[in-house]
């Protein structure tokens, strides 16, 4: 006769794996009713669904994928995609691929949108799977995973304005949402800032201060939120009567922040005020301006965008156009689940609103 360990062990190994049954037992409710909060089903009274996930924590009952996408037709997962290339029609070296994974993890932006996106999804058992399409095999890829039913559909962020994946994804009728309007029309959804309202806001930000010999390090021409966020700093400024700004291209990068203010105070040496197009070439101006002897603001005032952890790191810390990415990247997978489940049916835009964060720096 085995031990009193030994036969608890053995009572262990026997004992079955929790059922809906048992879940329905232990919150009061019917088995038809823990099917319908499992498995999504909108028409539960909240406060049973509340009793039916307490139930299911306390017997530790897991939900089988396989049988419950036969029933929702859904994954649990969603592609999460960050598409760089243009029309190109070489493959990417290993190396090449290495390096753009490495510039999208080094920009806070691309950690904000993961931690929106999750928020939204994880409450809803439902993952993210990190794809990027670089390259035109990397993208056929993306397409190739979505068509054989491995994901419910795509976010995709673009980060080149000539991007072929939006269209593909369009035309092979694949659920997608898009994080920025697309520069060529495309039947997707999409999410956006209101990006000429972000320059605006900077130009009357230094406006206020009394700057009036200003410049701006744009972001690449080619991208649409460069050239909105630029007109609209210039359009401002030109209303309140400066119509000339020195112009310097940035690549979103800190290093071409700090290329792009070398050039613009050799040029304009009397720069009294700054307008980044984003928090990482800022901090890149404020670097120069510290190592030729300016003091910001005293000297110089600088301005951000997008509000990103650098914004409050930077020397000093940056006045920023703070742009909503966590919450514009729920709002991306919320449009997702909509168009998944079949509540949407035409392409949607939501248009978030900037606003103007106050720090040190201006």
């Amino acid at each position: 006769m085995p031990s009193g360990r030994a036969a608890t062990r053995v009572r262990g190994m026997n004992r079955h794996a929790p059922t809906l049954e048992d879940v329905a037992r232990e919150a009061g409710v019917s088995r038809a009713t823990v099917s319908r909060v499992v498995n999504g089903v909108r028409n539960v009274d909240p406060a049973i669904q509340d009793l039916v996930r307490v139930a299911i924590e306390r017997t530790g009952y897991a939900p089988n994928r396989a049988a419950r996408s036969l029933v929702t037709r859904r994954t649990g997962t969603v592609a999460l995609v960050v598409s760089g290339a243009g029309d190109g029609t070489g493959d990417t070296s290993e190396e090449e691929q290495n390096a753009f994974a490495a510039r999208v993890f080094a920009d806070p932006f691309f950690g904000r949108v993961v931690g929106g996106v999750v928020g939204f999804l994880r409450p809803r058992s439902t993952h993210p799977v990190l794809m990027f399409a670089e390259s035109p095999q990397a993208r056929q890829e993306v397409l190739r995973y979505l068509r054989q039913g491995n994901a419910d559909g795509a976010l995709v962020v673009s980060t080149h304005p000539d991007d072929p994946l939006p269209a593909l994804l369009a035309e092979a009728g694949l659920p997608a949402v898009l994080f920025a309007r697309p520069v060529r029309p495309v039947a997707l959804s999409h999410v956006d800032l209101a990006h000429w309202d972000g320059g605006r806001l900077a130009a009357e930000c230094l406006l206020a201060r009394g700057c009036r010999k200003v410049a701006t390090v744009s972001g690449p021409w080619a991208v649409a939120a460069s050239q909105e966020r630029l007109a609209g700093f210039r359009d401002t400024m030109a209303r309140g009567g400066h119509p000339y700004v020195a112009v310097a291209e940035g690549g979103f990068t800190l290093d071409s922040g700090v290329a792009a203010m070398t050039e613009l105070l050799a040029e304009h040496p009397d720069v009294e005020g700054v307008f980044a197009a984003n928090d990482l070439m800022a901090q890149g101006v404020c670097q120069v301006l510290r190592e030729r002897g300016r003091r910001v603001p005293d000297d110089v005032a600088v301005v951000g965008f997008d509000d990103s952890s650098v914004a409050a790191t930077c020397r000093p810390p940056l006045t920023s156009v703070r742009q909503p990415v966590e919450d514009m990247a729920a709002a991306m997978a919320r449009l997702l689940d909509e168009h998944v489940r079949g509540l949407r049916t035409e392409p949607a835009s939501v248009l978030f609103e900037p606003e103007l964060v106050v720090r040190e720096s201006a």
